[in-house]
């Protein structure tokens, strides 16, 4: 078995067949694990990540990832997400004593940035996701409208849109609401907030991005595989419709009975003959597929300016502010401020920052910084960096999905993992890791040794569970 790429898709796949007593030999052309879900050194030796990732309580197959490779405990759960906007107005997403779909509703009704007015137009959406189990009339799957077109049609107001909606879902899906298929901005509050009490519970990484993946080595060469890293493949071999073999430089050849890429969808054509692109649509189509980006500003002040593990904030181009010296702590795993603090910033969808220097990108988040955090106006910013991530996820365009391919191809023995695959998720971690799963489940059901990998999604519990029956 060869996987090409050794993102969170290939790794995932290496894994599960792993597990399931496959040989695979895992190439991956960077000198690290993790794709664009890693960490690495600066040449001052800061180890940073390339962009802040988290996970939620319903992505169950990223959970059951992090438990295959042993790295369940260096993610840390917060009940509590924290929001604040440039008045001082804080408001919160904490779940109460009320079962799903009441249990964020105390909170909710204390959220001070929003107006009574906005959250009575929010509660009426709501309801409409409830009374459809996640599913509404005027979203067609097959053509798609977009969320903001989605929530317009529900009369939410303007600071609903701006204050509430956005601030989740661009997040969320790395992309602005004009540009998002409502079917998926939907899923993410029916399954992160309504029909499950922890749904909506976030997971930070307590360590850099890379060491998540240690693990992923060991387990794959206990198996009897290898990891080969530095290792880029040029292109491919396909003879009678079936993959015969994946070329190197120096024109060597490696061979196996079956193959994944998992590679990004920008990269895959590159490896495949052109002729093969031009007679299959899901090949072709790979070229409909839009990419957004995603930048982060990283910021080393010589004193503690902040207290939470994170906050986002409103009205802003910075969206979420990670609290990083304390989300790692020290060897105890307590905070430890003696060498100042370090915090990370995200912009997802940040296409207006990608043509400006990185000074001034600095310039603006660090005065956001400054309002937001008052401590940060009396210290002194030792160092900072900017990562842009120019293609960091495929856009969930509405009706994108008519565009992303199965992992079984019509080529035997040729299987594609990637968070841009069908996976009935849009790109976030949880996407790639499913669809790794996917295509180690349709190796083996070509080989005739069939096996699930696929987790549930995370059940319907509290009141939701009895309307979601009928």
């Amino acid at each position: 078995m060869i996987v090409i790429g050794g993102g969170l898709a290939g790794l995932a796949a290496s894994v599960a067949l792993g597990e399931a007593g496959w040989r695979v030999r895992l190439f991956e052309q960077r000198p690290f694990l993790g794709g664009r879900a890693t960490s690495y050194l600066l040449p001052d030796g800061e180890h940073v990540d390339n962009c802040q990732h988290v996970t939620l309580g319903c992505c169950t197959n990223l959970e059951d990832f992090y438990r295959r490779v042993g790295a369940s405990d260096k993610i840390k759960f917060f009940d509590r997400l924290l929001f604040l906007d440039p008045q001082g107005r804080r408001g919160e997403m904490r779940a109460g004593m009320l079962p799903a779909p009441f249990h964020l509703t105390g909170s909710f009704l204390g959220f001070a940035p929003l107006k009574l007015k906005d959250k009575l137009c929010i509660a009426w959406a709501m309801l409409n996701i409830l009374q459809t189990n996640g599913r509404t009339w005027d979203v067609d799957q097959h053509g798609g409208i977009s969320m903001l077109e989605w929530l317009r049609r529900r009369g939410q107001t303007k600071g609903a849109i701006e204050r509430f909606w956005r601030v989740v879902l661009v997040s969320a899906l790395d992309e602005e609401l004009d540009k998002s298929d409502a079917r998926y901005g939907i899923d993410v509050f029916w399954k992160g907030f309504l029909s499950n009490s922890t749904g909506y519970r976030m997971g930070v990484p307590a360590v850099p991005l890379a060491e998540l993946y240690e693990g992923c080595k060991t387990g794959i060469e206990a198996k009897g595989g290898e990891v080969n890293l530095r290792a880029a493949v040029r292109g491919s071999r396909i003879e009678n419709d079936a993959m015969v073999g994946v070329k190197f430089d120096g024109d060597r050849e490696e061979s196996a009975d079956a193959y994944i890429f998992a590679v990004p969808h920008t990269v895959l054509p590159e490896l495949i003959p052109g002729e093969l692109r031009g007679r299959d649509a899901a090949f072709r189509n790979l070229r409909m597929l839009k990419n957004a980006p995603i930048t982060g500003v990283h910021l080393w002040f010589d004193r503690q300016v902040m207290t939470e593990p994170f906050v986002t904030l409103l009205d802003t181009t910075t969206q979420w502010i990670f609290n990083k010296t304390a989300l790692y702590g020290n060897a105890n795993g307590k905070e430890d401020f003696k060498n100042g603090q370090y915090l990370q910033l995200v912009v997802s969808a940040s296409y207006d920052l990608l043509q400006k220097p990185r000074q001034e990108i600095v310039d603006i988040c660090l005065k956001e910084v400054k309002q937001a955090l008052p401590a940060a106006q009396d210290a002194n910013l030792v160092k900072a960096t900017v990562i842009k991530e120019a293609a960091a996820t495929f856009s969930p365009e509405p009706g994108v999905d008519r565009w992303r391919p199965k992992q079984e191809t019509s080529v035997k023995g040729l299987f594609l993992a990637g968070d841009w695959t069908d996976t009935g998720w849009p790109a976030t971690m949880e996407g790639a890791v499913r669809s790794g799963y996917l295509a180690a489940e349709a190796v083996l059901r070509a080989a005739g040794t069939p096996q699930q990998f696929l987790q549930p999604e995370l059940g319907a519990d509290g009141l939701v569970s009895l309307w979601a029956r009928t």
